[in-house]
């Protein structure tokens, strides 16, 4: 028999794992994709905690649906910041369970614990989430189980419901307990994960939102990079190491970039519907974070072409564009 196991990354579902392979069931983890989950690659972090507990990950990416689909519209709201967790658990629960005939699985597990966090792991929002996702009884929460009522595979006898626990609430003694009893040495320590719950991100959406229509590739620039608004209302992005260049350097339906040409600094992007003065600031100020110096011209690449600005006056001033 076999499970499909939706993997954060983080303890609680590494334990959920373990607890069903030690049922003698093979467990295929699920990490999706959302876009908020990491601002770097953790694939190979992700599959060398796995393979303490003997399951390989397949990785979802699932981005797109969860902007077109879930994001703007949950069902069930947003958490403090711009979390709507209920809808995005569902989701990924959804997306699990149409993959159970074409993986030769039979359930779902996940490492939720009841009571554990305030906004998606209460009893009612289980049920919803259940609700959502059409879950239909073949969602099993190996960690919290017994508090729970019996799910299809216990009724049917796939899995004892005595070897399933009885967690619940914020408390962590009983997760490091079983850390300790299965030998576990690698895993992610508890704090959110997902950077919907990071003020700055939730911000910067919530500010794209009230300025124009928002796009997939607005994903990335919540993400990385000092962003600004200009004083014609124009927003700015700029980067702040050779990693967010890399990030920020792709085709952006709503932004011009701004290469620095004769001096090392950042990428810069600033909208292409920007007023002349906007945009004209935008590049002194993407000069002003590279290695520049006052009053001497440096050639920059915008719009197709090569012109000559100056660096802005100070960073103490242009702290007055940030959000």
């Amino acid at each position: 028999m076999k499970a499909l196991a939706l993997f954060s990354g983080g303890l609680d579902s590494l334990l959920a794992i373990k607890i069903i392979k030690d049922l003698g069931i093979e467990v295929l983890a699920l990490h999706f994709n959302i876009g908020f989950g990491a601002k770097q690659d953790k694939s190979e972090i992700l599959r060398q905690r796995l393979n303490q507990v003997g399951a390989e990950l397949k990785i979802v990416d699932i981005r797109k649906q969860f902007f077109d689909e879930i994001l703007f519209t949950p069902k069930f709201g947003y958490g403090k910041y711009f979390n709507p967790c209920i809808d995005c658990h569902a989701n990924m629960f959804s997306h699990a369970l149409k993959m159970l005939e074409s993986q030769g699985a039979s359930f779902v597990i996940s490492g939720e614990v009841l009571g554990q966090r305030p906004k998606s792991q209460r009893t009612e929002a289980l049920g919803q989430v259940e609700k959502l996702c059409e879950g239909n009884g073949l969602i099993v929460r190996p960690l919290c189980a017994k508090l729970l009522p019996p799910t299809i595979p216990e009724q049917k006898g796939w899995i004892p419901r005595e070897k399933l626990l009885d967690i619940s609430g914020r408390g962590r003694n009983r997760q490091l307990e079983l850390v300790q009893h299965y030998g576990i040495e690698y895993y992610e320590r508890p704090g959110g994960g997902c950077l919907l719950t990071e003020t700055s991100v939730a911000n910067k959406i919530k500010d794209i939102l009230s300025h124009r229509p928002i796009v997939f590739e607005d994903m990335e620039l919540v993400k990385f990079g000092r962003y600004m608004i200009l004083p014609n209302g124009a927003r700015c992005v700029i980067a702040r190491n050779e990693e967010e260049n890399q990030k920020l350097k792709f085709n952006h339906p709503k932004m011009s970039q701004i290469e620095l040409l004769d001096c090392i600094g950042p990428l810069g992007l600033v909208e292409k519907d920007s007023s002349e003065q906007d945009k004209n600031l935008a590049i002194s100020l993407t000069l002003l974070y590279g290695k520049t110096q006052i009053n001497q011209p440096y050639k920059v690449r915008f719009e197709g072409k090569e012109i000559e600005s100056f660096a802005f006056e100070s960073k103490e001033k242009a702290q007055q564009f940030l959000i």
